[in-house]
């Protein structure tokens, strides 16, 4: 072989080695890259919210939810938060308990208000709560504090938990916490229906300053009431789909329940002592069918706003239950 050719060759081969070489090397350099983006994602994703897109910490270390129903949810699904905003004067009386057998921190806080500068030395990594109704200020200080989870949805145990099971992996949990309360207030309608039949149940609350009464179509506790337990409202409301209505004492006489639940509406530094008077005093209440049977119960306001998670609607059904069907 002429020495021209094989050294021609031999040039070939160096080139072709280093063409491998070379991308052998990229293909490494390519994998570290990938297995470093695979492990930022696996501690972080993107959930869609009632304001948009949150990039939130797939495994918080220090969670703040603002709303104790939902942290009941949480608990009882399996993700128990560290902290909770805690309004003393609307939380249910097993509630603390609850929370201390848990572990969970309770923020003393105020109802509808949030402490901005108490939060932020709380040093939450995640802030947890309800978003419907909220305003885009609140969201906007609450995100300068910790990546806020604003849940588009409300208190409903059927519509917020599975929500929450989505984001922290918890579907299976859910599904059987719904499976064993729909179990249970299945039985519990049974013992109504055959209690009670069809005869009426009017929630009326009692304010500082007037009366409302629940709306059969709400969302909210009125589902538990109307839909879950399969309670009758008076005729001339039955297609009320506003939670609470504001009415005059003369419209109880068109309503006419044959039970009522009254709420003495419950706030920090709220009277409703005339209110309440004046409501027991007057003759359209002392006419009243359910007023003559000795059928009115009181309602405290904690139980069946804040008192609706997977323990405390439980008690709230046993209640209505005893009253109804003695």
């Amino acid at each position: 072989m002429l020495p021209g050719l094989k050294n021609l060759r031999f040039g070939i081969l160096l080139v072709v080695l280093s063409l491998i070489l070379a991308a052998c090397s990229n293909g490494t350099t390519n994998e570290t890259a990938t297995a470093g983006e695979e492990t930022e994602v696996s501690t972080t994703k993107v959930i869609q919210d009632q304001f948009g897109e949150v990039t939130i910490p797939t495994e918080p270390k220090n969670m703040l939810v603002l709303d104790s129903i939902y942290a009941e949810f949480l608990i009882e699904m399996g993700v128990t938060p560290q902290m909770v905003a805690f309004v003393p004067e609307i939380e249910p009386d097993y509630r603390a308990p609850y929370f201390e057998e848990h572990g969970v921190q309770m923020v003393e806080s105020e109802q509808y208000q949030f402490n901005y500068e108490q939060l932020l030395t709380l040093a939450p990594d995640l802030i947890v709560m309800r978003g419907a109704g909220m305003e885009q200020g609140v969201y906007d200080e609450l995100s300068k504090i910790a990546p806020t989870l604003a849940l588009d949805t409300n208190y409903e145990m059927n519509v917020a938990m599975p929500k929450l099971a989505s984001i922290f992996n918890k579907t299976e949990e859910s599904n059987k916490l719904l499976a064993e309360f729909d179990e249970k207030a299945k039985l519990a309608r049974e013992k109504i229906a055959n209690g009670i039949g069809d005869k009426t149940v009017l929630v009326l609350r009692v304010e500082s300053d007037r009366y409302r009464f629940m709306g059969p179509k709400a969302a909210n506790s009125s589902v538990f009431f109307y839909q879950t337990l399969g309670l009758n409202s008076p005729e001339v409301i039955k297609d009320s789909d506003v939670w609470f209505n504001p009415f005059s004492l003369e419209f109880l006489s068109e309503m006419n329940p044959d039970y009522i639940f009254l709420e003495d509406r419950t706030m920090k530094g709220y009277d409703t002592k005339q209110s309440m008077d004046n409501l027991k005093e007057s003759v359209v209440w002392t006419n009243l069918d359910a007023v003559k049977n000795n059928r009115v119960y009181p309602l405290k306001t904690s139980d069946f706003t804040s008192g609706v998670g997977p323990i405390g609607s439980v008690k709230l059904m046993d209640y209505v239950v005893e009253k109804l069907v003695p």
